[in-house]
């Protein structure tokens, strides 16, 4: 934008800028200068700003800086001055005479036209003022002996363009003469020829060397499009380099007219735009863009100028100079009335001015110190000399350093500017300094037309005209031969036309793909299962998870068709429920296009049978492994992201072949129709054949059935009522689109996350397309998986089937996903996907493994509750169990006194429960010893210690520290729903000689037999309430312990035994101080006067156990000493006011090493250390842990018992078993629901025996 100065006195138009002091010169004047500024009013050019309204204001601001105080020129009042030159020869030199005769000027500022400059800068020598301008840039200026020895250039000439491209050739190596000039050379004042463009374009011709190049000129005011085409074609023939200078519009029509010529597209040609006048403006405007054309012009504008480069004067870039361009645009719109456009930048031509000011400063400045000031300032000032002072300087101005040199010309600097496609903005990619060569921005490239990466070569391979090539046109009887030869072409290929059509129509007619029934082996008849893969396999089923066949209801359920064998191969059989089908040439096309389609990603078709008898059906290639949904809805197979992707461009690889094929479409893409062979590859299925699956379609529009099929259905397919089964390709796409949200997700089609909708409602909503908002309904998008794989699937079901991709892109795409997993080589791929599937395998096979592992130790840890681990691990390798001799056991009964009457007033719940508390109590003790429980049978409850795993004569003492601690539980056991009663417990022990073994094959039981089962049994049935009666023989065993108070009860009738000597046992000597005790026992002080018997074997008595330590009585009862029962010793005076439970007694048993504690709130384990004199027999120490300090393990000595066994009775109902005697009859039974009763019978002197038995755990 322009504007007009104020106008003043035409004649003499000034102003003044001073910083005087007041000192006067010798003739009574004081430091004044003057300067005379000689520029056009308006713009001689489009493109040259260099007049009074922007010239003025730089002179204007470096007046203002070097009169200042401390400035180049402090002190100094100066005069500015201006006139018009029109840019004219003429008025130019009569406004320098002007001034020269009235002002008497210091220095003229300007003028900036060639045929201005040139008679101003002859008077200025003749008048000795000195010059400077921005212009004349022609090298006829460069001699200063032709008269312009006063004048100064402060933007150096066209020389240095020329330097520059000379420089740009030599870089990519463009030869002499290989470049083709087009610019603007006509001026309306001067004529053709006289333009700055003429002259640039002249002197990068001769910097160049190129004699023999083309020049196309026209003048830019009336060349239309039509014009620059034609130019243009007369250089594609002749130069690949186009150098070319005009003003922004024209260039930009001329790049247009390049593209059309395709000279852009084709990456052959570079462009280059010499802007003499420009500025760095195309960085911050795209110089493409035109507000008044079109925006498929202007786009195509920005594609044309990829090819042209810029070369324009370098502009300083740091902020000091913006913001001195930020001034001058304000000083120059508030008092000179001038107004930059938006962006436009300050040109370097103007600012020049600023630094011609300090220019002059310093070569006065130098001047005055040289001469002295009142010689330096003698008016006239001798301009010549100040001229000679400013030539071969350097300073730093405001356009950065400044250097004039020897010939009074400034030395520029330039760039080279390059489009960047992506912002449409030029970007300095390259400086050119003259002396330092063309510099490359570094990290900054040219982005070549078409592409390219490197510069394009200056002319063609074969030359412009092929000569560079050799001749290898053809004679003219290779011409006819050629033409003859095309001939013959075309009749074969006409005849391989015919040929075709012919063998077509044969093959179709010959049916190849029909199949005789009899040549299919059909294995088991076809079944229809309900369920997943991993069901189906755990039934082992032979059946072929397969897709729907041509006669199932489509998404209800996986079919599981029958197969066969065809030619020795097995294939899959699917039946068709078509009737009175008419074989016509469409349809016997159809299938032979099927036989014909082989692929790796498609199922084969094998052949057909069209006869009604017994049924038509279709045979198609055998996969094994079931469909895709099987296998997404099977949990126990694991699908990585590799293996998922895999799946999908197994789907993409055969969708992309069958829509190659005649075939176009599939129509009924789902993932149910995906399949997987033995080697793991997916193949799709269920295309063609449209004639016979219309008729198969399911035509009950309410069923489930009927719309979950329509899942997969693009939403222009659905709104069509009357749409093809073949569907449409981009039908085809949307299908695989929810195939990939089903392998994503693996939550079947269509998956809203919490959002419950059925088939038909989602259908529906599919229908009607987007709502409100503008967005269509699709599936749940999980925002956090594989993103590439998220917007292919986006983009797969778009609303506009034209935005969808096609599978041959969709190939592509994921091809390059995929490309870690697809080496290229079919075996590497092959044995990559069964290696994962195999890992999986491993995996599931390790899940079963563990859990079979577990089920088995479950298993070993009951059958180890019901039977001894001995015989247990026994039965469990498979081995007999052998009966085996003890020669020493101790056998345990108990019986609940008054159990029949509390069964009789109680109901079965409540018997129940009393015997699972009393049993649960018995057994958290019991497993606190050596001993093994053989049975409970009602009431009755046998324990055995010694068998199956002898423990010497220890037997003894564990069956009566166990019972010792059973009755003391029974005296704090409370029945639950007589809570006031107490229970009593009698006791039988007796020790001797058993033998034990398995007996039966059928419910095998693990059975004690020989006359100590039955004594025992005597023992307890004559016995008392919650006493302990021993027989004679285990209580010679205590003895040998020497801690056990027994008291002789005397000689009992035992029925078939007489009478017998027994005893009770009534404690066990403690060896600490006295503890608390349970209710109902208490301590004793070690037995006096009778010590134990002596062995027979024995040399010597057994010596008494030593106490570890002694402690009084607790509150008048008995010292430490015997653990009692108080209900049958003299002393029955138990003041223990301990809280132990009933199970307070149990303690760990040293023999056996077992250190449980029962999961009952009541088992608190009591540990008492007991310490035996050494004997000749060494057993294992019993080692108990009241004792702070335990004693050595000793030894002790028992006498062996000799067996004795006469007869075997137990305590039931009758007779059991005998053993050597005869039987009296009685027998035991077992009823239906599986409980034993025993029966109670007498026996002879013959001595019947007795058994007890154990179930045994069967598999």
């Amino acid at each position: 934008t322009s504007g007009t100065l104020p106008r003043q006195n035409c004649d003499h138009r000034s102003m003044v800028v001073e910083d005087y002091d007041g000192t006067m010169d010798a003739e009574g004047h004081g430091k004044f200068i003057k300067f005379a500024i000689l520029l056009p009013e308006k713009p001689s050019k489009a493109r040259d700003v260099r007049i009074l309204s922007t010239v003025l204001p730089v002179i204007e601001m470096a007046t203002k800086v070097v009169t200042d105080p401390g400035g180049l020129l402090a002190g100094f009042r100066i005069e500015i001055d201006h006139r018009d030159t029109q840019c004219s020869s003429t008025f130019g030199a009569l406004g320098a005479f002007d001034m020269f005769l009235k002002r008497k000027p210091d220095i003229f500022f300007g003028p900036i036209c060639d045929y201005v400059i040139a008679p101003i800068s002859r008077y200025g020598a003749v008048w000795g003022i000195p010059l400077i301008t921005s212009g004349g840039l022609t090298e006829a200026f460069s001699l200063k002996q032709n008269g312009y020895s006063t004048l100064t250039r402060m933007m150096g000439n066209y020389h240095e363009f020329g330097a520059m491209m000379r420089e740009i050739h030599l870089h990519y190596q463009w030869t002499a003469g290989s470049a083709a000039y087009l610019y603007h050379e006509w001026d309306e004042k001067l004529g053709r020829g006289f333009t700055d463009c003429s002259m640039a374009i002249n002197s990068i011709n001769r910097a160049i060397g190129g004699n023999q190049t083309t020049s196309d000129t026209f003048d830019e005011d009336i060349a239309k499009y039509a014009d620059y085409l034609r130019l243009l074609r007369r250089i594609e023939k002749r130069a690949r380099i186009v150098i070319m200078c005009a003003s922004p519009a024209t260039i930009r029509e001329i790049m247009l007219a390049a593209a059309e010529l395709n000279m852009v597209s084709s990456g052959e040609y570079v462009f280059f735009n010499i802007e003499i006048f420009g500025s760095m403006a195309a960085t911050k405007n795209p110089p493409w863009y035109s507000r008044n054309d079109t925006d498929e012009r202007n786009q195509k504008a920005k594609e044309a100028y990829t090819a042209l480069l810029q070369v324009v004067a370098r502009e300083p870039e740091d902020e000091e100079y913006q913001q001195f361009s930020n001034e001058v645009k304000m000083l120059t719109k508030e008092k000179y009335n001038y107004t930059y456009a938006d962006d436009e930048p300050v040109s370097t031509f103007v600012t020049a001015f600023y630094d011609a000011v300090l220019l002059y400063a310093y070569a006065l400045n130098d001047s005055i110190a040289m001469l002295g000031e009142e010689q330096a300032l003698q008016q006239p000032i001798n301009g010549t000399h100040l001229a000679q002072l400013m030539w071969g300087r350097s300073f730093k101005g405001i356009t950065g350093n400044v250097t004039i040199d020897s010939n009074g010309d400034r030395i520029s600097n330039y760039s080279l500017l390059d489009l960047n496609p992506t912002t449409g903005l030029f970007e300095v990619v390259a400086n050119y300094y003259y002396g330092g060569g063309l510099q490359f921005v570094e990290g900054k490239t040219i982005h070549w037309a078409g592409d390219r990466l490197t510069a394009p070569p200056d002319r063609p391979t074969c030359g412009f005209d092929g000569s560079l090539c050799p001749d290898n046109s053809l004679p003219g009887y290779a011409i006819l031969s050629l033409v003859l030869g095309l001939c013959v072409i075309c009749m074969g290929i006409a005849f391989i036309i015919g040929y075709r059509h012919y063998k077509l129509e044969s093959e179709i007619n010959s049916m190849t793909w029909k199949v005789n029934p009899n040549d299919v082996l059909s294995c088991n008849p076809s079944r229809v299962h309900r369920g997943s893969l991993h069901s189906i396999v755990k039934r082992g089923s032979q059946a072929t998870i397969y897709s729907e066949d041509l006669n199932s209801l489509p998404g209800d359920r996986q079919i599981y068709i029958h197969f066969g064998f065809y030619k020795g191969c097995k294939v899959a059989i699917k039946k068709i429920n078509v009737h009175n089908i008419s074989l016509n040439r469409s349809l016997m096309l159809e299938f032979k296009r099927m036989k014909d389609i082989q692929h790796d990603h498609l199922v084969r078709f094998y052949g057909a049978c069209l006869d009604p008898h017994p049924e038509p059906f279709i045979l198609t290639e055998y996969c094994p492994k079931g469909s895709l949904q099987d296998i997404l809805e099977n949990e126990t197979i694991k699908l990585d992201w590799m293996f998922k992707i895999s799946l999908m461009h197994d789907i993409v690889k055969g969708m992309a072949f069958l829509h190659s094929t005649d075939l176009h479409s599939h129509g009924a893409l789902k993932s149910s129709n995906c399949v997987v062979d033995s080697r793991f590859v997916l193949k799709v299925t269920d295309f063609g054949l449209h004639q016979l699956r219309r008729n198969c379609e399911e035509s009950d529009i309410e069923s489930y059935a009927y719309w979950k099929k329509l899942l997969w259905t693009a939403p222009e397919l659905l709104r069509d009522p009357h749409y093809s089964m073949s569907g449409s390709q981009k039908g085809d796409v949307y299908s695989f689109g929810i195939i990939i949200q089903e392998i994503v997700s693996r939550q079947g089609p269509f998956y809203l996350g919490t959002e419950e909708k059925s088939p038909k409602e989602i259908i529906k909503l599919v229908k009607e397309g987007p709502g409100l908002l503008g967005v269509p309904f699709r599936p749940r998008v999980d925002e956090s998986s594989y993103e590439d794989v998220n917007n292919i699937m986006i983009k797969c079901w778009s609303e506009d089937p034209t935005e969808r991709p096609d599978f041959g892109a969709l190939k592509t795409i994921i091809r390059k996903i995929n490309k870690e997993n697809e080496s290229g080589n079919i075996l590497d791929n092959l044995l990559q996907r069964m290696e994962q599937y195999a890992n999986n395998l491993e995996a599931l096979v390790d899940e079963r493994t563990r859990d079979y592992f577990e089920e088995k130790r479950k298993c070993e840890e009951l059958l180890y509750q019901l039977l001894p681990k001995s015989v247990a691990a026994q039965l469990i390798m498979g081995k007999s169990v052998i009966a085996e001799t003890y020669d020493q056991v101790t056998i345990y009964f108990s019986d609940i006194v008054g159990f029949t009457a509390i069964s009789a007033q109680s109901t079965p719940m409540q018997v129940v429960d009393l015997l699972n508390d009393l049993y649960t109590c018995f057994d958290s003790i019991v497993e606190n010893f050596d001993v093994y429980k053989v049975e409970t049978i009602g009431d009755a409850y046998m324990v055995v210690s010694g068998l199956p795993v002898r423990n010497g004569n220890l037997h003894a003492r564990e069956i009566s520290r166990m019972a010792l601690r059973l009755l003391a539980a029974v005296h704090k056991f409370s029945i639950r729903h007589r809570p006031n009663e107490q229970l009593r417990l009698r006791i039988g022990l007796h020790s001797g000689p058993c033998v034990a073994g398995v007996v039966g094959l059928k419910m095998p039981r693990y059975c004690l037999f020989g006359d100590t089962v039955n004594t025992a049994s005597r023992m307890e049935s004559n016995g008392e309430a919650l006493k302990i009666h021993v027989s004679q023989t285990t209580k010679t065993l205590l003895d040998c312990f020497g801690t056990f108070d027994l008291t002789e009860r005397g000689l009992v009738p035992m029925k078939g035994k007489g009478e017998m000597l027994t005893y009770w046992l009534n404690g066990e000597r403690s060896e600490v101080a006295q503890l608390a005790l349970p209710n109902g026992l208490k301590a004793l002080p070690p037995v006096a006067g009778r010590p134990p018997p002596t062995p027979p074997n024995a040399g010597h008595s057994p010596p008494q156990a030593t106490p570890i330590a002694q402690a009084p009585a607790l509150n008048g009862g008995a010292p430490t000493g015997i653990l009692t029962n108080g209900n049958h010793h003299t002393n029955n005076n138990n003041n223990n006011n301990n809280n132990n439970t009933i199970c307070s007694l149990n303690n760990s048993n040293g023999a056996s090493n077992h250190h449980r504690s029962p999961n009952n709130s009541c088992h608190t384990t009591h540990h008492v250390a007991v310490s035996i004199a050494p004997t000749a027999k060494k057993l294992n120490s019993v080692s108990y842990n009241f004792a702070k300090t335990p004693p050595a393990s000793n030894s002790v000595t028992v006498p062996s018992v000799p067996p004795k066994v006469s007869g075997c009775l137990m305590k039931g109902k009758g007779l059991l078993s005998t053993i050597g005697g005869a039987d009296t009859g009685a027998s035991a039974s077992a009823g239906n629901s599986g409980e034993l009763e025993l029966l109670h019978t007498s026996t002879g002197s013959g001595g019947a025996g007795g058994s007890v038995t154990q179930p045994l755990l069967t598999s």
